[in-house]
């Protein structure tokens, strides 16, 4: 069931080190009123702790398990492949859709994010204005039009 049926919010991960790009996706997203929640991480390491529930992120109500991970490349402490590895390997998390959303449009960044199993690969474009109807198009269609994998 996807999320404007149930009424339900969509709850988006969003792993992205640099402030100024996070701020962009937050404000787009409620520019938009696409999502009702999003919590937002800066490195790999976090991203990882997050979906794990270990540490300061084993807090359900403060954390809420997400529907989506927007997942940047190039991060501190664990790098997005890696991160994006670990989730797809993971018994509990492989079912978690992740997004690569990213400034890297590299062939081999592209091709090992599919080999590791993301479920979309998107570069980031520079144009603001651009940036945010990405950020429509992808929130609506992670709410609108993408069937839930938790909800079999």
């Amino acid at each position: 069931m996807n999320k404007i049926a149930s009424g339900e919010p969509l709850i988006l991960l969003l792993v992205e080190d640099n402030e100024a790009h996070a701020e962009m996706v937050k404000r787009s997203f409620e520019q938009h009123q696409v999502s009702n929640l999003i919590r937002h991480v800066a490195d790999g390491q976090a991203a990882l702790d997050y979906l794990r529930r270990e540490g300061e992120y084993d807090d359900d109500k403060k954390y809420p398990f997400p529907h989506c991970v927007l997942l940047d490349l190039r991060l501190p402490k664990v790098d997005g492949l890696e991160v994006l590895r670990q989730i797809k390997t993971n018994e509990k998390l492989r079912k978690m859709p992740v997004v690569i959303l990213t400034t890297s449009a590299a062939e081999k960044d592209v091709a090992m994010a599919y080999e590791y199993h993301a479920n979309s690969y998107v570069v980031k474009p520079m144009d603001f204005g651009k940036f945010e109807s990405l950020m429509n198009d992808l929130g609506y269609y992670w709410m609108a039009w993408n069937q839930d994998p938790w909800n079999e």
